[in-house]
């Protein structure tokens, strides 16, 4: 009996060691060095290859350490699942024109249950925005991390500093889950929005601080159920919808999200704007509750005026049919007078508008409001009263 125990336990331990449930990719074993000046580029794609095509779930693993990479895209489909565990700091390289005119740093494309955590990601983007500020000729702009036509998959733990262009990028994905990230970038770079999620549909964005020279989160045309909580933003541009309808044909933003957040010193808080053009767009079913506001310059704003240096739409009304927008329990401070702006589109008012228990105030006084072409309903403290 009990030489028929330690042959099962050598047996078990055997199949223990022989089928692990993972198979594990180290990028530093396939050449990479973390001594943040050679190119790990070949190296991180060799581990991608070899765990892109494992018929078991994969890691692949960067250990401690500064690994520079070139613009570099990770393609799949994938035979298995794929997780991308980041104890290091991905770096850019020093002149920002070596990133080129893709608009990409770090791409994920096509690839089905991915999950990337941890790390820190260097876009090293000072040098870019001299340049964009300079008004030179300037390439377009790398986004740090872009997930493209990518399903069911989580971006965990990660800090993001100094993008050229917008941080995080969610592109046509379904069932995509962003937690606990961080974004940094000082509240004068241009375009660094730190998420970016557009025609994607079951995106999550909970437990992050968000710092940027432009949105915390923007929100493009057809994202479908969108959920966000326990947001900090600021310095940045606040969380928008829109900007929408650039062009004729668009789709539309529905059933969104945001509970549970705090904006502090930014531009905006919570904003819906549209460009002044005929379109098929639309804004519709949307909740903006459990909010604070700390010094923000325009708290609640709907803006269906939108023309940059009035180019392209002079004269011209929105077409963005906006409807069933909720903003409930929302407190705290105005930088400006104006706390509540609603300026609709004279050709398609926005309906359905509902604002309860709002309570915004501006150097210790009531705050104001501003009404134009929107109906709805109002309910419970309104501080500014309600221009509904």
């Amino acid at each position: 009996m009990a030489k028929q125990v330690i042959f099962l336990f050598l047996m078990l331990t055997c199949l223990i060691f022989i089928s692990p449930t993972e198979a594990d990719y180290n990028v530093v074993g396939y050449g990479a060095k973390p001594d943040g000046a050679t190119d790990a580029t070949p190296a991180f794609l060799r581990a991608w290859k070899a765990a892109c095509g494992s018929a078991r779930a994969a890691t692949i693993y960067v250990p401690r350490g500064r690994y520079v990479l070139k613009a570099v895209e990770f393609r799949g489909p994938c035979k298995s699942r794929v997780t991308v565990k980041i104890d290091g700091t991905l770096v850019a390289p020093s002149d920002y024109r070596a990133l080129g005119n893709s608009g990409h740093w770090i791409l994920f494309i096509q690839v089905n249950m991915l999950t990337v955590m941890g790390g820190t990601l260097d876009a090293k983007g000072a040098g870019y925005w001299a340049c964009k500020n300079s008004g030179r000729s300037c390439p377009p702009g790398a986004r740090s991390i872009t997930f493209n036509w990518a399903n069911d998959i989580v971006l965990s733990g990660l800090t993001s500093i100094n993008s050229q262009a917008t941080h995080i990028v969610i592109n046509s994905c379904k069932n995509a889950a962003v937690r606990n990230v961080k974004t940094i970038a000082p509240d004068q770079s241009p375009n660094t929005d730190s998420i970016h999620v557009q025609s994607s549909n079951g995106v999550t964005i909970t437990g992050s601080t968000l710092q940027s020279g432009d949105d915390c989160i923007s929100i493009g045309p057809g994202t479908t159920n969108l959920y966000m909580s326990n947001i900090k933003c600021g310095p940045g541009h606040g969380i928008s919808i829109g900007s929408l309808g650039r062009e004729a044909t668009e789709d539309g933003v529905q059933n969104v999200t945001l509970t549970n957040a705090v904006f502090t010193g930014s531009d905006n808080g919570v904003r819906i704007k549209s460009w002044a053009r005929p379109t098929t767009s639309f804004v519709r079913n949307v909740l903006f509750q459990n909010i604070i506001m700390k010094n923000v310059k325009n708290p609640i704003i709907i803006d269906q005026n939108y023309c940059p240096n009035n180019q392209g739409c002079p004269r011209q009304s929105s077409g963005v049919k906006i409807s069933q927008v909720t903003y409930r329990n929302i407190q705290g401070t105005s930088a400006t007078q104006k706390a509540v702006t609603f300026n609709c589109s004279s050709s398609t008012p926005c309906q359905g508008v509902r604002l309860q228990d709002i309570n915004l105030t501006y150097m210790n006084k009531a705050a104001s409001s501003s009404c134009k072409n929107i109906g709805g309903t109002s309910s419970g403290l309104l501080v500014p009263q309600s221009c509904l």
